[in-house]
């Protein structure tokens, strides 16, 4: 199977001026394109697009995609990892794009010089947004936080409708909005993303700044009965209606919003099929689309072929005395579904003593948040079961359950990935959860099994391809399916990781740009396939 050389989308954007996706990136940037599945569907979409082509891409977001860092009273920048940054580089470099986002330092830091800099080495501009520490308490650990995570994932109680964080995060946006206003001119193209800057597309317009403008929610969308609880709830909505593209992880997340427009504004018509619609409301026409994103599907494979990380793999195998190992990655947070796990991984335990002395189960849990009483609770629960798991079940030379709390750097965690026979990716919500892909990606010898949960949005993707799909509230049944997990034959275990390798390297990050920009410029939405949902049975 080749992984060099231009894919459908590569012939669409090379032969429109409106994107420069593929025209930067040469071979670098090797994907398939799902919506282009014959020459006369290309054909269709190249005909309907526009052909007037944006001066810039301007992507904004909450942070620039840099880390910075003060080192012996200096300030210092360094690329941001990540597949967003590695895939809209190109397109940024390309026509000399901007990236508009809080630097990470509070207050009027002088960073202009650092900042130009770095953006010389970059090929496109770094533009701060200044906030000090008053705005960065009430938006992003505020509102942001404390009501938008946890409404949007389903934990409404959590929620601390607090209205000053209502306050400040109209203020925030206001200044992201004055920023993309200041840099970009009336034919660039502005790309928002996520919950933290929904009012963006609504205050731009407010002050009188026309332009072509996308949004992409990268967390799931709630349905209607939770997002109703939100005071501000139809301002919100109207906001995000100011946006021309509105794009969400999954078609559930589209039908929840559209669900939650027609009640609050039921004068909205939804017209058309597939993966991108339209809401008609006040005269206008918005495009609201489905794009699951994905990762750089190549740095993960190819990581994992390498010889330093094949060994490194081995001397993990070896370590555990070749048993299955199960593993679970996930950043510190509630919504992971981390005690859920571990709890169903002492069920199978005791529910299927064969597995005794012949798994051990790896949770990797990345620090976040910490100085957030929750946040130390639920760290502290964690702790407390694997404490009592282990307690329960260890033997001589076998203890079932290896805790880390801790980052790992990236090739150490595709080795996990490459030695893992089981990946645990149950997150109780999420709106897509990378973990899956990035383990597919990684599973190079395609013995693994994915056990993977309903709600996270990749699901969607994964479950016709070989996904073991688990409820993870369901304790009983995520203990099943391990040990289905652990019986399954190699023969039946490699056709079902084949398949899923194969739909993460088709969808991969680029494909996932390219069909943003595509329906954001396309005059023909038909083209489009429609999305594929859950199945619940």
């Amino acid at each position: 199977m080749s992984r060099s050389g231009d894919a459908p989308g590569a012939l669409l954007f090379r032969e429109l001026p409106l994107s420069p996706v593929l025209v930067a990136g040469g071979s670098r940037l090797r994907h398939d394109s799902a919506f282009c599945e014959s020459r006369n569907a290309r054909a269709r979409m190249m005909e309907g697009c526009m052909m007037e082509s944006p001066e810039r891409l301007i992507v904004v977001s909450n942070r620039l995609p840099v880390a910075l860092r003060k080192e012996n009273g200096k300030w210092t920048v360094k690329p941001g990892a990540g597949g967003l940054v590695t895939a809209l580089a190109p397109v940024l470099q390309h026509r000399g794009g901007v990236w508009i986002g809080w630097s990470g330092a509070y207050g009027d830091a002088d960073l202009k010089q650092i900042f130009g800099d770095y953006s010389k080495e970059a090929g496109y501009a770094l533009k701060p947004v200044s906030l000090n520490r008053e705005e960065v308490e009430g938006y992003y650990y505020g509102f942001s936080n404390e009501i938008i995570w946890p409404l949007f994932h389903q934990f409404h109680t959590r929620c601390n409708f607090n209205p000053d964080y209502w306050r400040h995060y109209l203020e925030v946006n206001m200044k992201f909005a004055e920023a993309i206003a200041a840099t970009s001119a009336p034919n660039d193209y502005i790309w928002v993303h996520d919950y933290h800057l929904m009012h963006v597309g609504f205050l731009l317009k407010s002050m009188g700044v026309a332009r072509k403008t996308g949004f992409f929610l990268h967390i799931p969308f709630p349905p209607t009965e939770i997002y109703l609880k939100l005071p501000w709830r139809e301002k919100l909505i109207r906001a995000l209606l100011e946006f021309d593209l509105v794009g969400f992880q999954t078609l559930e997340d589209r039908r929840n919003f559209v669900q939650s427009v027609q009640r609050l504004l039921p004068k909205t018509r939804i017209s058309g099929r597939g993966s991108v619609v339209y809401a008609e409301v006040n005269g206008r026409k918005v495009r609201l689309g489905g794009f699951p994103i994905s990762i750089d599907y190549n740095a993960f494979a190819d990581a994992a072929a390498k010889n330093e990380v094949a060994a490194r793999a081995f001397e993990i195998k070896q370590a555990y005395k070749n048993r299955k190992l199960l593993l679970g990655v996930d950043r510190l947070d509630y919504t992971k579904g981390i005690p859920e796990r571990i709890t169903a991984v002492g069920a199978a335990l005791r529910r299927y003593p064969d597995l005794h002395e012949k798994i051990n189960f790896i949770q990797v849990v990345v620090p976040s948040r910490e100085e957030i009483s929750e946040y130390q609770e639920l760290k502290t629960e964690i702790e407390q079961l694997v404490s009592r798991i282990n307690g329960e079940f260890t033997k001589p030379g076998w203890a079932p359950v290896h805790y880390m709390y801790r980052s790992l750097p990236r090739e150490e965690l595709v080795a996990y990935y490459r030695a893992a026979d089981i990946a645990l990716v149950t997150p109780l919500c999420d709106g897509l959860n990378l973990v899956a892909k990035e383990y597919c990606a990684s599973n190079v010898d395609e013995t693994g099994a994915l056990i993977l949960s309903e709600f996270a949005g990749a699901a969607a993707q994964l479950q016709r391809p070989g996904a073991m799909l688990v409820n993870p509230f369901d304790t009983e049944g995520v203990a099943r399916t391990i040990r289905r997990a652990f019986l399954a034959p190699e023969s039946s275990r490699r056709a079902r990781m084949r398949k899923m390798r194969d739909n993460v390297r088709r969808h991969n990050i680029y494909w996932w740009v390219d069909s943003f920009l595509m329906a954001a410029f396309s005059m023909n939405l038909n083209d489009f396939p429609p999305l594929e949902s859950v199945n619940f049975s």
